[in-house]
């Protein structure tokens, strides 16, 4: 059987308490965390956008199906800086490098950050 304390019917109400919870709750890093899973994850769905769209290319899939035409789209608007930095003979190789470059960078420096941030 467990014993509680009663609690005081007139005690003070002391703000200075409720300022130093306030301030525990901010130095606990839980902002941190969050920002750093929500980096996190949005370079990884980036990377697998790029990943996806290179697998559909090399398997040959079906261009004009709407979900691999949705994936081409958003692949095109995710590595559009990358776009012809490898100019190779071979289309496969040349998919491969020039989403594939985006899709790395994206993973080094979307983890790098949430790192940071999740160490603050």
């Amino acid at each position: 059987m467990t014993n509680f304390e009663p609690v005081p019917e007139n005690q003070q109400y002391d703000q200075n308490q409720v300022r130093n919870h306030r301030q525990e709750r901010r130095r606990d890093g839980s902002a941190a965390r969050r920002a750093a899973l929500a980096i996190h994850t949005v370079a990884d769905v980036a990377a697998l956008f790029l990943g996806l769209w290179i697998l559909l290319y090399l398997l040959d899939a079906n261009q004009a199906n709407v979900f691999v035409e949705f994936v081409e789209d958003t692949a095109d608007w995710l590595a559009w800086w990358s776009q012809d930095i490898f100019t190779m003979d071979t289309e496969g190789l040349r998919v491969l490098l020039n989403y594939g470059l985006p899709a790395v960078i994206y993973l080094l420096i979307g983890h790098g950050v949430a790192a940071r941030v999740r160490n603050l």
